[in-house]
């Protein structure tokens, strides 16, 4: 490391003019390189398409999940046709096993 001591105000003041023009410049020839342009390029091309398969893998997903919700929906509406089937089924059991049951009972007054 260098010594300060002993250098004058003005040296200190353009070694730092001359270490700030030294690092703008080394930005500069790096922002006007054109391997880097290229390097950005492909980056932004990568970046491109992973948020293509990203937004294709959600819109994948969201019809998965609309397909399952519409399956769900038909099973349940099956499932309640079937529960209203078994449920009339018994009240007409129910029915005809308490009419049995009245004519017999008519049978039984009248005999």
């Amino acid at each position: 490391m260098k010594s300060v001591k002993g250098a004058s105000f003005a040296d200190r003041l353009s070694s730092a003019a001359a270490a700030k023009k030294a690092l703008a410049a080394s930005f500069q020839k790096k922002i006007n390189d054109p391997d880097l342009a290229e390097r950005r390029s492909a980056n932004l091309a990568v970046a491109k398409e992973r948020e293509e398969r990203l937004a294709q893998r959600q819109a994948e997903k969201q019809a998965e999940e609309e397909r399952r919700a519409a399956e769900e929906a038909a099973a349940a509406i099956a499932r309640a046709e079937s529960e209203a089937a078994a449920k009339e089924k018994l009240l007409a059991e129910q029915k005809a096993a308490r009419d049995a049951r009245y004519a017999a009972r008519k049978a039984r007054q009248r005999s």
